[in-house]
């Protein structure tokens, strides 16, 4: 479920350029207006976690596309990690690197993480649905691998 109390709800997203892995850059917020986004971090290219996220974004990117909204991963990883995440299970729409994790620590993603019982400096697994005016609509903090696609796209449809 989103949190709407979240601070960054109802704020622009930072300007900054990623490279994409569809090719040259990504300026945001810019290239995001006109819109629905779903933008989701995630910890790394080709973990289990990942990869379960990010196959049942390929597996419904018809249902986002029908109701004019688009998908973008986002991860430290660099394009060459991207592009070989891509092909290796066949998604279908671009990965964003972050490799200065600009964008992610703007948004309060990056930052200490907690795994088999180790802290390390890294991505939580957070999600932002931005509006087409380059805003930021919902959040969702530390979410499900499994369960956010479909939490993501019901959040949109109650916006159309």
């Amino acid at each position: 479920m989103p949190n709407q109390n979240d601070a960054l709800v109802g704020k622009s997203l930072p300007s900054v350029q990623l490279d994409s892995s569809a090719g040259g850059k990504v300026s945001l917020p810019q290239d995001l207006l006109g819109k629905w986004t779903v933008l989701y971090f995630y910890p790394k290219d080709d973990t289990p976690g990942c990869t379960k996220q990010a196959c049942s974004y390929r597996d419904s990117i018809d249902d986002f596309t029908k109701i004019g909204t688009r998908v973008l991963g986002v991860s430290t990883d660099d394009l060459v990690s991207h592009d070989s995440f891509i092909q290796k299970f066949s998604l279908n729409f671009p990965l964003l690197a972050d490799t200065e994790h600009k964008l992610s620590e703007a948004l309060g993603v990056y930052g200490p993480q907690e795994w088999q019982g180790k802290v390390y400096q890294g991505v939580s697994r957070d999600t932002f649905l931005i509006d087409p005016q380059g805003t930021i609509r919902d959040v969702w903090r530390k979410v499900s691998a499994t369960a956010t696609m479909a939490e993501t796209l019901e959040a949109v449809k109650k916006y159309l």
